[in-house]
Order: structure tokens, then C-alpha cells, then sequence
């Protein structure tokens, strides 16, 4: 088979996703991966062709932390690209939602990937789960009608036999541009996912959950500068530290709407920006006489950001912090439920320390999210003791706890981003007490060198 032919300037990296998808196509390759391999630490790819992979996660030394395996599909449906990012699974094979989003290149399509499973090892270890890191991609065509719903249930329905595939190294969930009939789609062809319909045994859409425990992050942060600690006491909104604060919410979306929602019942004044205008609409007719007010902004407009406010709370998309927004913050707490916030995380989050701003990590507390979903498949009980243990001020791992031992670290001058990460590092290399490393021994078998080229297969030899 020959070389992709791709010029310096046209390299793999910078096509779109569909792009990329044809040229594969065209070549025969339908199916690729990149991993690290645990003997050597040196980084292999399926195809010699995609050689520019190994060199460009080779050179990258913000992002890519030795992830143990990316596994990629050309979709027969559309010019689509799938993915599933794995970093690590010494705590139990990889989970994370699936992402179906639109990317300019595919550079862009890694890197979304690469930084959200990281971000998913980190939430699972410090929320106590045993689970690894992994992350779900979907590149979505500009052009892609979205309301045809044979087409939408047809690519979920591909997506599921892709994560099949996987044999179970990695398990998805609902996120970014997913519902919950996706899901169901995909667990039609595939038993490694959760966040199904509950009518189907799952555990539903995650949306409110994850609010909760980025409420609970505000409310340690208030309380952190207040110097108090509610570990004796229950959570109540009627004596709750927002009452009177003024919270500015960037993206009233599923997780965002519930955020208000509950910031309002806490007392507080809200303002609200979202894209869709339509939306908007909507929700000023739900809190109508309410202490909240709803702005439209242009996609990309980070002006809400720097509105004078006592708490900010990102929940649109990711690297809204950068060398650019923070110079404008004039909240003294950042809290938000959007994955990625900081654009460069240690420069980023160390400028906010420096400001004097308390930023709580998103992957600290929006972990309601995959903490609702995780482990459905051990049952449901009414008012669920194990997970509202996360959302109690008492227990040591909660949301509330874990910031306020991150913040108390962060007071020695350490930021509170790179505090959090350390304490998730060190938990993310605790093994799994029954399976041990079992996610890193599928993708040894899933990579081994065979002959063979059947559909399942993930090496190709020459």
C-alpha cells in the first residue's frame, strides 16, 4: 500500500475530518489507532502512512501524557470520523462521554480528545470511581442534517459497533451534542456504554446531577473565603453562601439552565448568556419575575466573561481562560461546568492564582455527571446514599471536601488547578483492587500484530 500523499502543507494533521475521511478511504484504511507502548514508552501506530500521528504526539508536551491507546473509524455513512481516546486505566477501564462535535481540522478533532480523556482520568480519581479515563469523539459535518433522524440514528447506531469493537477498554456515555436516544442507538449495537434511557435501565440524561455538584463547588469556594467549613451541617438551599452573590453563567444549555435554576433557589442574582436566541426565549418565560437576566451573544464572544460579578461560571465550551479573558475577570471565584476551561492549564491557572482568583477545577466539580452514570449497572436505589455521599458537605471525598483541601493546598502558593491534578495523579495510579490493569491488557490484545485483516481487527501488516 502506498503512502498517503500529503504534502507539508496539506499534512494529516490540518485536513478537516471529513477530508482526512476520504483520503483514508481512498487508501484502504478504514480503521487506525495510537498508542504508547507500556515496555517502551515509545509511541505506535497502526499504519505506517500515519507516521506524522507519532511525531506530532511525540512533540506535543501540554496534552498528550503517554495515553495508552486512540482508536479511530472511517464511518460507512457519512465522511465521518470516531473516536475513543483511552489515558488511563489503572483504576478500571476508561469512561467518558462521546463527544459529537464539529472540528476544522483534524488537529483540532486529537487535541479535543487527547485533553477531555485526560480530563475524565483526573474527575474519576478524584471523585473515588473506580474507572479510568476516556473520552468519546465524533467529528459532526458542517453540513450534516441533524434532523434527519434515520441518518442521526444510523451513524449512533455505527458508533455503537465501533465502541464494540473496543471489547470493552473503553465504556460511553452521553455528552456534548448527544441525547439520550443516541444512546440508546449506540447500545444497540454495543454493551459497553451507560447514560441510556431509564425506560431501557439506565440512568437517564446527567444534566442535573452535574449542576448539583458545581453549585456545591461554589458554595465551598464562598465559604472557603469566608473561612468557614459545613462539614457538620446539611445542604440547604435557604442557608446557602450564594444568597445575595451575583453569578454569571456563560452558556444556559442542559447543565447551564439547571445551574441557574439552582442559583436562583440559593438566593442569588443571575446573568445568563447563551447563543441561541431561541433558547433564551424560552427560559424567560420559566423564570419569569425572577432575579435573572438573559443575554444573547455571537458565538465565540467571551465579553461575559468580564462582567463585575462575585462568581463566574463557564458552562459552554472549552479554553474560555486564556492570556486574553482572564485580564478581565472580575469575579473572585471561577466555578463552571465546561470541560477544558483553561486554554494552557498551568499558565492559565497559575495567572488566575496570581490575580487572586479561586478557580475551582472543572474536572473536580462537574464529576456529578459521570459519578449519576458510572456504575448503573449495579442498580438503583431512592435517594441513593452512595451518590449523594458527593454532594454532602461531611464526607471527605465530596465535592465540597475535595475543594476545600485543594483550596487550603493552593493557600501556599501553589495554584489550585495544578493542587487538584497532583492529588488526581497520584489516585489514578492506584490499580484496580479486582481487575488490576485490565483496560491496558485489551488494548495490548486489541494491538497485538496479526495477519489476519477481519473486521475486528486493528493491526494491519505488511
Amino acid at each position: 500500500m502506498t503512502a498517503v500523499d500529503l504534502t507539508s502543507n496539506n499534512s494529516l494533521l490540518s485536513l478537516s475530518p471529513e477530508a482526512l475521511a476520504k483520503v483514508l478511504r481512498e487508501q484502504g484504511i478504514k480503521r487506525f489507532y495510537v498508542m504508547t507502548d507500556p515496555n517502551t514508552g515509545k509511541i505506535r501506530v497502526s499504519h505506517p502512512q500515519l507516521k506524522e500521528l507519532a511525531e506530532a504526539l511525540s512533540a506535543d508536551q501540554r496534552d498528550f501524557d503517554q495515553h495508552e491507546g486512540i482508536f479511530c473509524e472511517v464511518s460507512t455513512a457519512t465522511d465521518m470520523i470516531h473516536g475513543a481516546f483511552i489515558h488511563r486505566t489503572c483504576r478500571g477501564q476508561a469512561q467518558g462521554g462521546t463527544r459529537f462535535w464539529t472540528y476544522l481540522t483534524f488537529r483540532d478533532f486529537l487535541n479535543d480528545g487527547i485533553r477531555l480523556s485526560r480530563g475524565m482520568t483526573h474527575k474519576n480519581a478524584l471523585a473515588g470511581l473506580w474507572w479510568g479515563g476516556g473520552k468519546g469523539v465524533m467529528s459532526r459535518p458542517q453540513n450534516l442534517d441533524l434532523q434527519d433522524l434515520d441518518l442521526r440514528r444510523k451513524i449512533f447506531e455505527e458508533y455503537g459497533g465501533f465502541i464494540s469493537s473496543l471489547k470493552g477498554c473503553y465504556i460511553t456515555a452521553e455528552d456534548v451534542g448527544t441525547k439520550t436516544e443516541d444512546m440508546a442507538a449506540i447500545f444497540s449495537h454495543n454493551r459497553f456504554i451507560t447514560c441510556i434511557p431509564r425506560k431501557m435501565g439506565g440512568s437517564g440524561n446527567p444534566s442535573a446531577m452535574t449542576a448539583l455538584g458545581v453549585v456545591r463547588g461554589m458554595e465551598a469556594a464562598l465559604d472557603f473565603q469566608a473561612g468557614r467549613d459545613r462539614r457538620d451541617q446539611e445542604p440547604n438551599f435557604k442557608q446557602s453562601p450564594l444568597q445575595g452573590k451575583h453569578v454569571v453563567v456563560q452558556g444556559a444549555g442542559h447543565v447551564g439552565e439547571v445551574i441557574i435554576d439552582l442559583v436562583l433557589k440559593s438566593g442569588a442574582r443571575v446573568t445568563a448568556t447563551d447563543i441561541n436566541a431561541h433558547r433564551l426565549d424560552k427560559l424567560r418565560d420559566q423564570w419569569h419575575g425572577q432575579a435573572v437576566e438573559l443575554v444573547c451573544t455571537a458565538p465565540n464572544d467571551m465579553s461575559p466573561l468580564a462582567i463585575d460579578c462575585d462568581i463566574l461560571c463557564p458552562a459552554a465550551t472549552g479554553g474560555a481562560l486564556n492570556p486574553e479573558t482572564i485580564p478581565t475577570i472580575k469575579a473572585s471565584i471561577v466555578c463552571g461546568a465546561a470541560n477544558n476551561q483553561l486554554e494552557d492549564p498551568q499558565r492559565d491557572g497559575q495567572t488566575l492564582n496570581e490575580r487572586g482568583i479561586l478557580y475551582l477545577p472543572d474536572f473536580l466539580v462537574n464529576r456529578m455527571g459521570i459519578v449519576n452514570c458510572a456504575n448503573e449497572q449495579y442498580g438503583y436505589v431512592e435517594q441513593d446514599p452512595i451518590l449523594n455521599q458527593h454532594l454532602s458537605f461531611s464526607w471527605e471525598y465530596s465535592v465540597y471536601q475535595t475543594a476545600q483541601r485543594v483550596l487550603t493546598r493552593a493557600s501556599s502558593g501553589e495554584s489550585p488547578h495544578q493542587s487538584a491534578v497532583s492529588l488526581a495523579e497520584d489516585l489514578s495510579q492506584e490499580l484496580h483492587p479486582i481487575w488490576g490493569h485490565r483496560g491496558q491488557a485489551i488494548i495490548a490484545s486489541l494491538t497485538k500484530e496479526r495477519s489476519d485483516l477481519e473486521s475486528d481487527t486493528w493491526t494491519q501488516t505488511e
